[in-house]
C-alpha cells in the first residue's frame, strides 16, 4: 500500500477482495462475517509481541520465500491496525497477529507488500490466533509451544482445561506440553534442537527423581534408545523406585506393633526418604478422643 500525498488516501488501504474466514474458539468470539484483503507494505508491519515462535527453520523458510517468488502469497496474513497521533494527523502501521513465517518469507523474497486481513484484536486474541495458526500447521516445536500455554495462563489467568478448548485440544495435552518447561535446561535444549523428540522429553518428564531424569537422558544417547524403549525404562526405574521405598524395615515394624498395643488401635508407619507419615485409625470422635487422652498428657 503506497502512500498518496498527506491526506485520507495515505491511511485508507485499497480494497480488493472479500474472503470468508473461519474463526477459531477465542477469548471473545469476533464478528461473523466476510472480510476485506489488503495489500500492505512490508515496513508498515511490526512484530507480534505474543508470537510464540522463537525459531525459523532456515531452509524451509528458504523453500518458502522461494515459492512466494513464484506464486506470492496464497494465504493472507492477519494484522491489527496501530495508530499514533503525528503533527499532520494520524501515522498507520499494523502489528502481526497470524501469519509469521508467511511474513519472513514475503521480506526474504523482497516482496514489497503482502496480502493482509486488518482484525481488531486484543492481546489475548493476538496470543490465541498465533497460537491456534502454529498449532494447527504443527509449526511450534514442543518448548515454543508450551512457553505459549504457559502465558496465557499467566497473564490471562486461563486453567489448561480452558487453554485446550481455545486451541482444540484436550486439558491432558496442555498439561503434559507444560511439564516440558520443568525439565532440567541440557534436555530442554537437546529437545528444542531436535537432538531428542517430544516424546523422549514428556518421559523424561513424567520422572520425579532429577538423578533418574539425568540417567534417562544419558541413556537416549548411549544406548540409541526409541521413545517405545524409554517409556520401558521409566517404568522400571518406577517399579524399582518403589521397591526401594516401601522395602521391608523390622525396626519401623516392630515400632508400630508397639503403639498398637499401647493404643488399642491398628497403626500404619509409611516412610518416605528419612521421614514419613504415621496413620492411627479410629472410628468417631469419641474414639478420637479416647486416643488423644493416651497421647496428650
Amino acid at each position: 500500500m503506497t502512500k498518496l500525498g498527506k491526506g485520507l488516501a495515505s491511511l485508507i488501504p485499497a480494497r480488493q477482495k472479500a474472503t470468508e474466514v473461519e474463526y477459531p474458539k477465542l477469548s471473545q468470539p469476533l464478528r461473523d462475517r466476510k472480510e476485506s484483503i489488503f495489500d500492505i507494505e512490508l515496513n508498515r508491519i511490526k512484530d507480534n509481541p505474543y508470537q510464540p515462535r522463537f525459531e525459523l527453520d532456515a531452509e524451509s523458510l528458504k523453500d518458502l520465500a522461494d515459492s512466494v517468488k513464484q506464486h506470492g502469497v496464497l494465504q493472507p496474513i492477519i494484522v491489527t491496525k496501530l495508530t499514533r497521533d503525528v503533527d499532520r494527523g494520524q501515522q498507520v502501521e499494523y502489528q502481526m497477529v497470524a501469519g509469521h513465517r508467511r511474513l519472513a518469507a514475503a521480506k526474504m523474497a523482497g516482496l514489497p507488500h503482502i496480502p493482509a486481513i486488518v482484525r481488531d484484536s486484543t492481546d489475548q486474541q493476538k496470543l490465541e490466533l498465533a497460537l491456534v495458526e502454529n498449532i494447527q500447521r504443527t509449526d511450534l516445536n514442543a518448548l515454543e509451544r508450551a512457553k505459549g500455554f504457559k502465558q496465557l495462563q499467566e497473564e490471562f489467568d486461563l486453567t489448561h482445561e480452558e487453554i485446550g478448548k481455545k486451541i482444540g485440544k484436550s486439558r491432558e495435552y496442555v498439561s503434559n506440553s507444560m511439564r516440558l518447561l520443568n525439565l532440567p535446561a541440557e534436555v530442554q535444549r537437546s529437545l528444542s534442537q531436535g537432538k531428542i523428540t517430544e516424546g523422549h522429553a514428556r518421559t523424561i518428564a513424567g520422572i520425579k527423581n532429577p538423578a533418574a531424569q539425568k540417567a534417562l537422558f544419558d541413556e537416549i544417547f548411549t544406548n540409541n534408545l526409541s521413545v517405545r524403549q524409554i517409556e520401558q525404562r521409566a517404568r522400571e526405574v518406577y517399579v524399582q523406585g518403589h521397591k526401594r521405598k516401601v522395602a521391608f524395615d523390622p525396626e519401623v515394624k516392630k515400632l508400630a506393633q508397639r503403639l498398637e498395643l499401647f493404643l488399642g488401635k491398628k497403626v500404619q508407619i509409611k516412610k518416605s526418604g528419612l521421614g514419613g507419615r504415621l496413620l492411627v485409625e479410629f472410628e468417631d470422635k469419641k474414639d478420637l478422643e479416647s486416643l488423644a487422652s493416651k497421647i496428650l498428657p
